[in-house]
């Protein structure tokens, strides 16, 4: 275990100059805090995008086709795949673009989202509509709480019921709860993306797959790791508890290049808050993580959590636990404390 070390991961320094461009964005944007995110947005519309769209041209055939497809799965997966997914977390937390300008918000969901594989208003409307509501409690469509959490067999039966029921269990449940409006936005966005994809195979199917398909696959493996590695401590005596149904990664490289999102705990009990005040968020209320025996690990991200309680590498984790305030007296302590969050909870 470590004592509460330095933070820094990042926060907003206001600069002292902005240049024409970002004046010019400025303009558009709510938050100063998020032009980072146009930054981002336009790489990716100038570089992920017309790679994607050169796997659809006739003149691109042979060795030239696989070649821009490894560098499309290059810069979709390692370059852009996280801070996109994060960045569009932000947004659909807090609308990027001011009301004036409020088509702008639908850049991101229903047009450089498709090439990571994100299906139209299903992120938002499962995240905010859904999970957010349901705190990995009962109804969570995406609980944690009935699986064992270490275990190879239960994420298995968690990502394949996830993948044979699709999205149809989040539009009964906006049905149930009279949100009409989320489960036709789900409905629509889903059938669209269905669509879509039918109707590119037919323009070149070898491409559809490499630009949409895989992509799709791929993100939602990523977010139920993700998930599943958030929420894998679960305090079944006091399941509602953020600060025992979560977890919070500080000081790691994922924080810098995914806007701080390795503070799950902060984002469950704050969900609006900025993403560049989190750090400061953990430093104001370390004696209420302390009195929660919260569970903040540094130096590594959700994936990394994920790997080692599939391989059951408690001792692993134990190393990068964080011990706010001493409030583990021990190591073994610490180690039981993780395996008995992992367990299984009784329906």
């Amino acid at each position: 275990m470590k004592s509460f070390p330095v933070l820094i991961d990042p926060v907003f320094i206001k600069p002292q100059s902005y240049s024409a461009l970002d004046t010019f964005w400025l303009k558009l944007i709510n938050d100063e805090r998020d032009l980072p995110f146009v930054h981002l947005t336009l790489r990716i519309t100038l570089i992920l995008v017309p790679l994607g769209i050169l796997l659809y041209m006739p003149f691109i055939s042979g060795w030239m086709w696989w070649a821009v497809s490894a560098a499309y799965v290059y810069f979709n997966n390692l370059v852009f795949k996280g801070p996109f997914g994060l960045m569009l977390h932000c947004t659909s937390h807090r609308p990027w673009f001011k009301k004036e300008y409020k088509l702008a918000n639908l850049y991101l969901p229903w047009f450089i989202g498709l090439f990571f594989g994100q299906t139209p208003e299903t992120y938002a409307s499962h995240h905010l509509g859904m999970h957010h509501r349901e705190n990995n409690l009962e109804e969570d469509l995406s609980s944690t709480m009935h699986f064992q959490r270490d275990s190879v067999k239960d994420f298995s039966k968690y990502l394949l019921n996830f993948f044979v029921l699709g999205v149809i269990p989040l539009i009964f449940y906006f049905i149930k709860h009279k949100q009409v409006k989320l489960s036709r936005k789900v409905m629509r966005g889903e059938l669209f993306f269905v669509f879509m994809c039918i109707g590119l195979c037919f323009v070149n199917w070898e491409a559809t797959v490499m630009v949409f398909i895989l992509p799709l696959l791929l993100s939602r493996v990523i977010m139920m790791m993700g998930n599943w590695a958030q929420h894998s401590f679960v305090d079944g005596e006091d399941p509602s508890n953020d600060y025992k149904n979560s977890i919070t990664c500080i000081n790691a490289k994922y924080n810098k290049k995914c806007w701080n999102d390795g503070y799950h705990i902060s984002h469950h009990i704050k969900p609006a808050m900025h993403w560049t005040l989190h750090p400061a968020h953990l430093q104001d209320n370390l004696d209420e993580y302390a009195a929660n025996k919260a569970l903040v690990f540094e130096g590594v991200d959700f994936l990394f959590v994920w790997k080692n309680l599939m391989t059951k590498n408690y001792d692993v984790l134990e190393k990068h636990l964080v011990n706010i305030n001493g409030m583990f007296s021990s190591s073994e302590e610490a180690v039981a404390l993780m395996k008995h969050r992992a367990a299984k909870i009784s329906a």
